[in-house]
C-alpha cells in the first residue's frame, strides 16, 4: 500500500523543488553536505511521489478538513467559556438587583411602621383630655376613637369593636370573662393604659388601638387576621 504524507500539497512542492535544488548542485560539482531540512524534505517528497497523482486532492482535503475541525472545536470551547462567563456576570448581577430591591422594601415598611406607630402615639397621647363622666354613649365613645385612631384606619378599628363588643365598654363575655370594646381576656391587661380601664373607654381605646399596632402592625391589618380567624 502507497505511503501518504497529510502535510499538503504546498509542503509537498516545497519539498519537490528543494529536494531538485539539492539534486541540480550535486550535479554542478557542490560538495556541501545537505542539512537535516533537505533531507526531512527529501525524504516528504519521496512520501508525497507515493501518492498517486489522482489521490493528491484526497489528502489536501482531509488535511483542510481536519484544520477545519480543529478550528470548530476551539471556537465552540470559546463561545462555551464567553457564554459561561455572561453566565456568571448576569447571576451575580440579578443576585445584586434583588439583594438591593429588599433592602429598598424592607426599609420602606419600616419607615411605614415608623410613620403608623407616630401617628398612633400622636394620636393616643391626648386620650387623657376627655372629661371623665360616669357613662358615655356609644356615639361619644365612636367620637372619642375617631379622634384617636389614624383616619385611614379608623373604618377597620371600628369593625373590630363592632364584632367584639358592640361599642359597650363594659361589655363581658359570660364564660371567658373578656371585658370592654375590645373583649381583652383578662380585662386587667388593659391596666397598661391607665386605671380606670374599667369605666374609661378612652382608656381602653388607647390600649386597643396600642394592641392592634404592636401585634399586627395597624388595625387593617388586625382587622384582615380577624376576617380569616374570627379572632385577633
Amino acid at each position: 500500500m502507497s505511503r501518504i504524507s497529510v502535510r499538503g500539497f504546498a509542503v509537498a512542492s516545497a519539498t519537490a523543488v528543494t529536494a531538485v535544488g539539492s539534486v541540480v548542485g550535486v550535479a554542478s560539482g557542490s560538495v556541501a553536505a545537505p542539512s537535516n531540512d533537505a533531507e526531512a524534505t527529501a525524504s516528504d517528497a519521496t512520501l508525497l511521489a507515493d501518492i498517486p497523482v489522482g489521490q493528491q486532492a484526497q489528502v489536501q482535503t482531509a488535511s483542510l478538513t481536519q484544520q477545519a475541525t480543529a478550528q470548530a472545536i476551539q471556537a465552540d470551547a470559546s463561545a462555551k467559556k464567553d457564554a459561561e462567563e455572561a453566565a456568571r456576570k448576569k447571576a451575580a448581577d440579578d443576585a445584586v438587583a434583588k439583594q438591593k430591591a429588599a433592602e429598598e422594601a424592607e426599609q420602606a415598611a419600616k419607615e411605614k411602621k415608623e410613620a403608623e406607630e407616630a401617628a398612633s402615639k400622636a394620636a393616643t397621647a391626648d386620650a387623657s383630655s376627655f372629661a371623665v363622666q360616669s357613662s358615655y354613649s356609644t356615639a361619644q365613645i365612636q367620637a372619642m376613637a375617631q379622634s384617636m385612631v389614624p383616619s385611614g384606619q379608623y373604618q377597620c378599628f371600628s369593625n373590630i369593636v363592632d364584632h367584639e363588643s358592640s361599642w359597650n365598654y363594659t361589655a363581658v363575655n359570660a364564660s371567658s370573662g373578656a371585658y370592654g370594646l375590645f373583649q381583652a381576656l383578662p380585662g386587667s391587661k388593659m391596666s397598661s393604659a391607665g386605671s380606670d380601664w374599667q369605666t374609661n373607654p378612652a382608656t381602653q381605646i388607647k390600649w386597643g388601638l396600642s394592641y392592634m399596632n404592636d401585634r399586627y402592625g395597624s388595625p387593617c391589618e388586625a382587622w384582615s387576621f380577624w376576617q380569616a380567624n374570627n379572632w385577633y
